[in-house]
């Protein structure tokens, strides 16, 4: 007979590794509400749901209160705001509709739009950052959309396959990148991106406009009907403010190259750089409010939900056991790059790769490995809705005007071409370095 402290401490155990389920129960609510988006007559957004898996791991007790504010990162949280500042500036002012028919007054057909969105946008996404093009090229495409009878999910799945593949080939091009590059052996981490994921990064854009040929063919009869650049409803102050803040945006991005390539001893935070921007047009301009109000706050209250679930995922201990546990070999480039693409659609890419790194660095780190790392976690973003924030920041603005694409939508294009660009990165990574 089992002593009474026996029996309790068996209760104990038990109910330990139950409750330690709860936050990946969590995770597979969220998961089950983003793709129904529907229970009975009520539409959930992403948020909500986001939202929703927050508030269960805080009620159950499974983060406290105290952990759950220092799990949201301030610096992102700083970015966000900073840049849905500059980008509702630019739409409110007219500036975007400007922008927009200067890049893409040359295209002639649907064919030649779609490959000026994957590659000019997909490349400025490794400088400027996915998250900014994300930000500032939805209410773009949708402008295209409407004014040339293109389809919206076209326009939507294309920006986010551009600024998710466009971002691998840079340390600055996503939040987890910049996690890679301050990584041993990575002396000089932009001429190893560049030099071990140019090539294969140019493919699988190229890669991702025959897929998207194949699953809208009807959209790519279409012929591009000319178009002429409407100022009428411009706001001339607020154009001069948003030019300035582009202007301040890329002159220290660029200054942040710079000091990691010359002196990586100073560090340009890109949350000061997007506050910078943003405050011109805070203080100056007549709109100030309006732009405060109107920024995605939806999306902002998103990231702070999944910092907490994804945190309190993270406490569980659920993933880094089964990481452990595996009988694979996790420092293999095939296994890096199918369990960063698999792993990162669960517990997101930036606590994916924080995970990941120790693994890799306490056996001696290669740059191959490092940089399969990077691909598999951002080209994950490719796969789901989940897998990037990116695509959570163009489907949220995408419905604030109405359009949206929805989780099986996403997926149907998604998960062949996320395929076809893992062989990619995997010829390039495992067999010819």
């Amino acid at each position: 007979m089992l002593y009474k402290s026996e029996f309790s401490r068996i209760i104990a155990d038990v109910d330990l590794a139950v409750t330690s389920w709860i936050p990946l129960i969590a995770l597979i609510i969220v998961f089950i509400l983003i793709i129904l988006r529907k229970v009975g007559s009520f539409k959930v957004k992403i948020w909500q749901a986001m939202a929703l898996g927050a508030l269960l791991v805080l009620l159950t007790g499974q983060i406290s209160p105290v952990d759950a504010l220092y799990s949201v990162n301030i610096d992102v949280m700083l970015f966000l705001f900073g840049m849905f500042v500059v980008g509702e500036s630019m739409q409110r002012s007219g500036y975007l509709n400007s922008l927009s028919y200067r890049l893409f007054r040359r295209a002639k057909s649907v064919n030649h739009l779609i490959l000026l969105i994957l590659f000019p946008i997909g490349l400025l996404s490794a400088i400027l950052m996915n998250d900014t093009l994300a930000i500032i090229g939805t209410p773009v495409v949708l402008s295209i959309s409407r004014k040339q009878n293109i389809s919206s999910k076209l326009l939507l799945m294309t920006l986010a396959i551009a600024v998710t593949t466009g971002s691998v080939l840079s340390p600055i091009g996503n939040p987890q990148n910049l996690l890679i590059a301050n990584s041993e052996p990575l002396t000089n981490p932009f001429i190893s991106f560049l030099q071990y994921l140019l090539i294969p990064s140019l493919i699988c854009l190229a890669l991702a406009f025959i897929v998207l040929k194949i699953f809208f063919r009807k959209e790519f009869y279409k012929q591009i009907e000319p178009n002429n650049n409407d100022e009428s409803n411009s706001d001339h102050q607020l154009i001069i403010l948003s030019k300035t803040a582009l202007a301040i945006l890329v002159i220290l991005i660029l200054v942040k190259i710079n000091l990691a390539l010359f002196w990586p001893v100073l560090e340009l935070q890109l949350a000061l750089i997007a506050i910078i921007a943003a405050v011109p047009i805070i203080v100056i301009s007549r709109q100030r409010i309006q732009i405060l109000k109107n920024i995605d706050w939806s999306t902002l209250l998103f990231f702070v939900s999944m910092f907490i679930l994804m945190s309190s995922v993270w406490q569980s201990g659920v993933f880094q056991e089964l990481i452990v546990n595996l009988t694979l070999d996790v420092t293999s480039i095939p296994v890096i790059l199918v369990l960063g693409t698999l792993l990162s659609q669960l517990i997101s890419n930036v606590p994916l790769v924080a995970l990941y790194l120790p693994l890799l660095t306490v056996s001696g780190a290669s740059i191959p490995q490092l940089m399969a790392l990077a691909a598999g976690s951002t080209i994950a973003g490719n796969m789901l809705i989940l897998g990037a924030a990116s695509n959570v920041i163009i489907i949220q603005n995408a419905e604030k005007q109405g359009a949206t694409l929805t989780f099986f939508e996403f997926a149907k294009v998604g998960i062949p071409l996320i395929i076809l660009q893992m062989m990619v990165y995997l010829l390039f990574l495992g067999f010819m370095f």
